[in-house]
């Protein structure tokens, strides 16, 4: 049986946070949350790992992470470029971050020929979406057949402030839409996301994508026309971005793909700016405490 391969998405800016939080240590022994989702996801039986890096991080990334995994597990880098010219698209569109996490996928077309999934590398997800991942791509995966992790809200949220999240509308356990709430928190004992100066109440087990994805590689030859007309429509917002969101919703539309929906008990959490950062570093403390991971992974 085919091992499946994960990718993390590294491209990103990390303009927020001040420097490339993609490698920053958060572990006792210096371990990055990039450390804690690989360790997971060999543990849950991945037999590689695919970093989506812009290339000047290339030699940044091997030397942080080749040292540790060199021998425990393959590793590839995927690179993602501004250039347009690999999808036919003759065109030189200035731009000043990235096309996207939905692009940095289409980056990875010709190095994955596995069923794989896409997470972010900054956010923590914990054991058991890895192992509940890794099940439905070596069983259930399939050409029109994708999934996505969905995280309980309430284990998603901040203490200090709103966030944006994905919610998913479900039925019989596939999504059927998923729509971005830009200020979602806590209010009393429950959960709201605010609309247009409107407070609207969600239940506290409202499932989120977090951006953790399964695909099989069909879904390269499906996306591609997708981001080829996002380009058209885009070409003159610099800001615009193809987000792996916009893919799914359009391939549930026109029938291609359904996304199950497989929940998660794990609490996730991430890091967006430099004040996130002793948050993270308790929290995992805290896992390292009960055994959940050793004092130093590797």
């Amino acid at each position: 049986m085919m091992k499946p391969t994960l990718l993390i998405l590294a491209a990103g800016m990390a303009s927020r946070y001040g420097s490339m939080k993609q490698v920053d240590g958060f572990g006792p022994s210096g371990e990055t949350i990039i450390d804690y989702s690989i360790y997971d996801a060999i543990k849950a039986g991945f037999g590689k790992v695919g970093f989506i890096i812009r290339e000047e991080f290339a030699e940044s990334f091997k030397a942080i992470f080749e040292p540790k995994l060199n021998g425990v597990v393959e590793t590839d880098y995927i690179f993602q470029s501004y250039d347009l010219t690999p999808f036919g698209i003759n065109k030189e569109i200035e731009r000043s971050k990235p096309w996207g996490t939905g692009h940095a996928v289409l980056c990875a077309r010709n190095q994955v020929h596995e069923p794989f999934c896409v997470i972010n590398a900054d956010d923590y997800y914990g054991y058991d979406a890895f192992e509940k991942m890794a099940k439905f791509l070596t069983s259930e995966a399939a050409d029109d057949k994708y999934s996505l992790i969905g995280y309980q809200i309430s284990n998603t949220l901040s203490d200090y402030g709103s966030v944006s999240r994905g919610v998913c509308n479900v039925k019989d356990g596939f999504m059927t839409e998923i729509n971005e709430r830009t200020e979602v928190y806590f209010k009393g004992d429950g959960v709201v996301y605010k609309e247009n100066g409107e407070e609207h109440e969600l239940t506290t087990d409202t499932r989120v994508s977090m951006n953790f994805w399964g695909f099989t590689p069909a879904v390269f030859a499906q996306s591609e026309p997708i981001f080829k007309r996002f380009v058209e429509q885009n070409e003159n917002n610099p800001k615009a971005e193809f987000f792996i969101p916009l893919i799914a919703d359009e391939l549930i539309k026109t029938g291609q793909a359904s996304f199950k929906v497989i929940p998660t008990s794990s609490k996730w959490f991430g890091v967006t700016y430099k004040e996130d950062k002793p948050i993270v570093q308790k929290s995992i403390s805290k896992l390292v405490e009960e055994g959940v991971y050793p004092q130093n992974l590797w």
